[in-house]
């Protein structure tokens, strides 16, 4: 499989224009965190270096084709002093695919600071590496993310909020060393927080496979992180309903920093089967 570097060099065609590459998939379709990975990228391209990503905000309107590159067409909505705002559109075969808002910070900015606690979780070397596991559940996702160490913490390690419909937490990280550069590890990171995260939904729901699919993507970075470096994703899904559920992550680094907030809203429809050319791609 291709390398995380390769999937975020984005290719400059023309001002404000890029073309992402095309990789072997396992996956009916194009794996959403590398859509939002590739535009991330694109968005960043336009910005100047003192400004750094906190925050972005992806809507998936079809479903990406993995066989052929998105072009990523960037708008300059504003440069401020102190904030800027790019508009990014991803299209394949004439049609927007993906599209989604990044506002980018000035750095130097001091104000009022605190953080959420990390929740309690075992040490990740301590959990099975799922890259050593044979179930076929799990063949698909370790064929695409087999550069990615993903570690699930088992309900009976968990300790959890007797006020939350369902939770999760997952050990992640890229396995291979990346540069220092911020932005390959926020842009990394942008691609890894689309995994398993609306898994958190099925959590009270075991034996269901509902369609899934991801429809809307929103990210927040705090602080500074490596993201080839262990970080704890502390999933929950506070509701679902009418076919679609909501889901939430805190991701922090092993020293207990919050680093990035996740929410995303994915399909979960029941009692309908699509035609097998129509399948959104599955999340685990």
């Amino acid at each position: 499989m291709a390398d995380i570097e390769e999937i975020l060099q984005v290719e400059r065609i023309e001002k404000d224009i890029y073309r992402g590459g095309a990789f072997e998939s396992f996956l009916q379709r194009t794996f959403g965190g590398q859509v939002a990975g590739q535009a991330l990228v694109s968005a960043t391209r336009t910005v100047d270096d003192s400004y750094t990503v906190h925050s972005l905000h992806g809507y998936f309107l079809r479903p990406g084709n993995p066989d052929i590159p998105a072009v990523f067409l960037v708008d300059r909505i504003r440069d401020g002093r102190s904030f800027c705002t790019r508009r990014v559109t991803g299209i394949q075969n004439g049609e927007a695919i993906f599209t989604m808002s990044a506002s980018f910070h000035v750095g130097g900015d001091e104000g009022i600071e605190h953080q959420d606690r990390m929740p309690p979780a075992p040490d990740p070397e301590s959990l099975p590496d799922r890259a050593d596991s044979e179930s076929d559940d799990d063949s698909s996702v370790l064929k695409e993310w087999q550069n990615f160490d993903l570690r699930v913490v088992p309900r009976d390690e968990m300790v959890t909020n007797p006020y939350l419909a369902a939770q999760q937490r997952v050990w992640f990280r890229y396995r291979h060393r990346l540069p220092d550069d911020q932005t390959i590890h926020v842009c990394t990171l942008a691609y890894m927080s689309d995994m398993t995260l609306l898994g958190s939904s099925k959590v009270p729901h075991p034996g269901i496979e509902p369609q899934a699919a991801s429809l809307d993507h929103a990210m927040w970075f705090m602080r500074p992180f490596r993201a080839d470096e262990w970080l704890l994703y502390d999933q929950n899904s506070p509701s679902a309903g009418g076919g679609r559920a909501l889901t939430q992550g805190r991701i922090f680094d092993r020293d207990g920093r919050l680093v990035a907030a996740v929410t995303q809203e994915g399909l979960s429809r029941t009692g309908r089967q699509m035609p097998a050319d129509q399948h959104a791609r599955h999340d685990r």
